[in-house]
């Protein structure tokens, strides 16, 4: 069953692996200045509002991408990465329950065995953990945010290894790390 990690332990183990918080209290956190990282998109949806330069960065999903999407995100964390996966909002929990995804994030959450009452009311990317048995949920999950988020992105971690993937509202993935190596098993091209 996935849970909750409170956002001081989420804060102290990405300051660990050499990353920074963006915007205070949130879920989205990027790699520290000075350091190379690479990036790899999986979009959905053509979306003209991808920056030029990063387009040599992107790879087109078939149809239905939100599942794709989600399956692919899954695969990545099984076959490449491994341990643990962390799920926050590059907002905070408060902001999506009554605002952002207010229509259908406490339903996702119960659909994934979380009360969303532990976490409506904080104001912080507290992480959603899920075991690595847990990849059904997980891909569930992410599925979800996919097919529903307008305004909002999310983040998910993984605790001990330097890479993030933000799920981007324009149903995308968007790959971050510091590690060549882990890049090159990521990019299937």
């Amino acid at each position: 069953m996935p849970w909750i990690i409170d956002y001081q332990l989420v804060l102290e183990q990405m300051h660990a692996q050499g990353m920074r918080c963006l915007y205070y209290n949130s879920g989205a956190f990027g790699f520290q200045e000075g350091r190379e990282v690479g990036v790899l998109g999986f979009v959905g949806p053509a979306d003209e509002t991808i920056r030029p330069e990063v387009r040599e960065h992107i790879r087109e999903v078939a149809p239905p991408f939100e599942q794709t999407l989600a399956a692919l995100a899954r695969r990545i964390w099984r076959e490449h990465i491994g341990g643990r996966a962390w799920v926050m909002p590059k907002s905070h929990w408060a902001h999506e329950l009554e605002h952002g995804s207010r229509e259908w994030m406490a339903e996702a959450l119960e659909q994934i065995g979380l009360d969303a009452g532990l976490l409506a009311g904080r104001n912080n990317g507290a992480a959603i953990e899920f075991a690595s048995e847990e990849g059904e949920r997980f891909e569930l999950f992410i599925r979800k945010l996919l097919q529903l988020l307008v305004g909002s992105d999310f983040m998910i971690a993984f605790p001990g290894h330097p890479v993030v993937c933000t799920v981007h509202h324009h149903k995308q993935l968007w790959w971050m790390s510091n590690d060549p190596q882990l890049m090159d098993q990521i990019d299937p091209d």
